[in-house]
């Protein structure tokens, strides 16, 4: 007699299914996603660019807690640790010590370190809402110019090119100087930061409007757009399915690259003045105010310029990453 083809295992035993071998292991499927992870995490200068973007973002949230526990706050003058022939910080440093780590102000004594801190979330709110108003602008008029065409296109390009010709910083300051002190509910410092954001994000659109619209001239011929096409899917189903999902990339990559440019625009502002309104800290007020004293304190100018630099940079390293991982065509 034959024995059985399979045999029977008895109740309650568990069978041992095999261990998949390196074979099996090697072809399993990868998503876009975790193939730009593991790119990205090879770059390790990137992810130091990440990590200094991620601490900044924590500062600038928790900024109250840090000077709470600094024992500082940003307005609080102290005019006694100020020469009065003078008018600078007493001792070496612009006034360092264990109580004022980073030094005080000349003339009103306030803590450097502190305002570093509070000047850091104007930075950053100021940065990432004005490049999340030229993305949501710049994909909306990107997309129908570059999949209608025709008329519709060549209206949206010439906005863009009128844009791109345009003086933005001139025109940021004669709008500011002329808005009224209360608007939308808003007053002295809210309504400047509300201005800066709209009018910062609306002359940034039309760069990556640019980007949007040839992405989707190449996008709208594939063989997947006129597959749907022919299944009868209508206009508003493949821009929002199909060609949307796939511009996530490029876009990603130009909005980190966007928000320090805009940091340095709100840095530039405040500089001129027609920034935040005093005593708001800022880190081109304080640049500003430095100005007056860079031969007798130049701490005062060298710590505000420094968080500019290294948070531009910072920004800047990891957006390089960003792209380099999201390329198809890359290497890394």
């Amino acid at each position: 007699m034959t024995a059985p083809l399979h045999e029977e295992t008895p109740a309650g035993t568990a069978v041992v299914e095999p261990a998949p071998t390196k074979t099996e292991q090697a072809i399993e499927g990868r998503s876009l996603g975790r193939i730009a992870w593991e790119r990205l995490k090879r770059d390790k200068v990137a992810l130091i660019g990440g990590a200094f973007v991620l601490l900044l973002i924590l500062v600038a949230v928790f900024a109250p807690l840090l000077t709470a526990l600094t024992g500082q706050a940003p307005n609080e003058r102290h005019e006694d640790l100020i020469d009065p022939l003078f008018s600078t910080p007493k001792g070496a440093l612009g006034g360092m010590s264990g109580e004022h780590l980073l030094g005080v102000e000349p003339v009103s004594g306030r803590d450097i370190l502190a305002r570093i801190l509070y000047g850091a979330r104007v930075s950053i709110l100021v940065g990432f809402l004005s490049a999340v108003v030229a993305v949501v602008f710049g994909t909306i008029l990107g997309t129908l110019a570059g999949y209608f065409g025709g008329w519709l296109d060549a209206l949206i390009s010439r906005v863009m090119d009128m844009l791109l010709a345009f003086p933005q910083l001139l025109f940021i300051i004669s709008l500011i100087s002329v808005m009224p002190n209360d608007l939308l509910g808003l007053t002295g410092t809210g309504v400047r930061l509300l201005l800066m954001i709209l009018v910062i994000g609306f002359f940034g659109w039309p760069y990556i409007g640019r980007i949007v619209r040839g992405q989707v001239l190449s996008l709208r011929e594939r063989e997947y757009i006129e597959a749907a096409r022919s299944l009868g899917a209508g206009r508003g189903y493949i821009i929002s399915k199909e060609l949307l999902p796939n511009l996530v990339a490029p876009i990603t990559v130009y909005m980190t690259l966007m928000i320090p440019t805009n940091i340095l625009t709100e840095a530039a502002l405040s500089f001129l003045g027609v920034g935040v309104k005093p005593p708001t800290a800022s880190w081109g007020s304080m640049l500003s105010d430095a100005v007056t004293y860079y031969e007798s304190d130049p701490m005062y100018m060298i710590i505000p310029g420094v968080a500019i630099f290294i948070t531009v940079l910072a920004f800047n390293l990891f957006g390089d990453g960003v792209r380099d991982a999201l390329d198809p065509k890359g290497t890394r």
